[in-house]
């Protein structure tokens, strides 16, 4: 699998939208929490209180990780700036579309910001149809791919 045909099955894996728990660190505090994330544009959307604790991590410290089943998805995340804002609203219709009970109970206008997660390294756990469970690392910044088999089962 070439970087191309790895990007294609890690955003397929994804799309169009995931409960995702996102990991962000401002020093040494670690904290988890689940967010909800569109996938389009060869990245993770997401929005949030311009006031909340995260979002003030965000801005300290930009390098996030996001993991959904066995993907991992370490990269930087942009404040974007209001949801409203964005152009086109990509964001808002796909929002409204797949995540429709989200939508309808937390879409304060005034408050929400729009954070876009730029992958820069993932793994994958799979198996295959064999059930062997195997990893696939993308490493965006090199556009390289690794497969690793990890049991070998007969």
């Amino acid at each position: 699998m070439n970087f191309l045909e790895a990007k294609t099955y890690l955003f397929e894996k994804l799309a169009p939208s995931k409960i995702m728990a996102l990991a962000s660190s401002v020093n040494d505090y670690v904290m988890v929490r689940n967010v909800s994330c569109l996938i389009y544009n060869d990245a993770i959307y997401f929005k949030t209180d311009k006031n909340f604790r995260k979002t003030k991590q965000l801005y300290k410290n930009p390098r996030v990780a996001l993991c959904y089943s066995g993907i991992q998805v370490e990269g930087k995340a942009e404040i974007l700036g209001l949801v409203i804002d964005e152009p086109g609203h990509q964001f808002e219709k796909l929002y409204q579309k797949y995540l429709w009970g989200s939508y309808n109970a937390y879409s304060h206008k005034e408050d929400e910001i729009l954070v876009r997660v730029e992958p820069v390294f993932v793994e994958i756990w799979d198996t295959d149809e064999k059930n062997q469970a195997f990893q696939t690392f993308i490493d965006f910044e090199k556009e390289s791919v690794e497969y690793c088999q990890y049991d070998d089962k007969k």
